[in-house]
């Protein structure tokens, strides 16, 4: 069992339907048909959505993919219509609002990865293979890759696990062509992503994307390259064979998994709420990360 500790009554906004909510976002559509994606402080572990939330990390999730959407604008086409409030919407949606094109979209994550960790390094102990791609022998969990693949995975409801899937199961599900439109972009914009990242320190070690259609024409969509999209590691504390320090919301899954939380994993209870401390560390590394890699201050 998993999923909200405890979900949210959507706000409602006249005007606005609310059609989703998701881990972190609320998905509503305008009368003009454009989706209106608002990024919650939610945070989630383990398949959880916890009951205690992060301040500011949906606008620095929402400000992070403007930065990167602009940085990859050459590369290919993104969603985002407008960052401008809907009429009567609340104040606090500021900053982290997109109204976005609506879109057909792909039901594959499109994942990257230039680095051995995670689900692919089960895998590999298991095989030598990540999604059926085969990987040399001695590597190590943080193991630079001898170039970046295509890792694709099946998109799961909240409270369950992406599934990692080969290159011919998503080209059965959504045909050659589009299938490899989606490797050729991802692997593309990753290496873009990577070279950025490298040049402020940062080691991007993987990342998941999402794309969708608007007419033949192939979109970037959702959030991208952000702390809860990818793992960023600091360059100059890289050591293959340990876990990496890492841009994210590992304080709240190392607190979570130890005894001073104690919860249960393995348990059907829900995660408890965190503690300040944690909150506040958690908070200041989605900051820094969105600092390093713009360049610019959290205001």
């Amino acid at each position: 069992m998993s999923g909200f500790v405890e979900k949210p009554e959507p706000i409602q906004v006249p005007g606005l339907v609310h059609l989703h909510t998701g881990k972190v976002r609320e998905l509503y559509q305008n009368e003009a048909g454009d989706l209106v994606m608002v990024a919650s402080d939610r945070t989630s572990a383990f398949d959880w959505v916890l009951p205690t939330e992060i301040p500011d990390k949906g606008r620095v999730l929402t400000q992070l993919s403007l930065w990167w959407f602009d940085q990859l604008a050459d590369l290919v086409p993104n969603h985002v219509l407008s960052t401008e409030l809907p009429e009567g919407a609340p104040a606090d949606w500021a900053g982290r609002t997109l109204v976005c094109k609506s879109l057909r979209m792909v039901p594959v994550e499109a994942v990257a990865r230039g680095y051995l960790t995670g689900s692919g390094l089960v895998e590999y102990r298991e095989s030598r293979t990540v999604c059926g791609l085969a990987l040399p022998e001695g590597l190590v969990d943080g193991s630079e890759l001898p170039a970046p693949i295509f890792t694709p995975a099946t998109k799961a409801a909240v409270g369950e696990h992406d599934e990692n899937v080969s290159y011919e199961e998503v080209a059965r599900q959504v045909g050659a062509e589009t299938a490899a439109q989606l490797r050729q972009t991802t692997l593309a914009v990753y290496s873009r992503a990577r070279s950025i990242a490298r040049d402020r320190g940062i080691i991007l070690a993987d990342t998941k994307f999402e794309f969708g259609y608007e007419g033949d024409t192939l979109v970037l969509a959702d959030e991208v390259l952000t702390p809860d999209s990818s793992r960023f590691w600091p360059a100059d504390q890289w050591e293959p064979g340990r876990a990496q320090p890492s841009f994210d919301k590992q304080f709240v899954r190392d607190w979570l998994t130890s005894a001073e939380s104690g919860w249960d994993r393995a348990s059907e209870q829900p995660p408890p709420p965190l503690p300040e401390e944690i909150v506040a560390a958690t908070r200041a590394k989605y900051v820094e990360a969105y600092e390093r890699l713009t360049g610019t201050r959290w205001a």
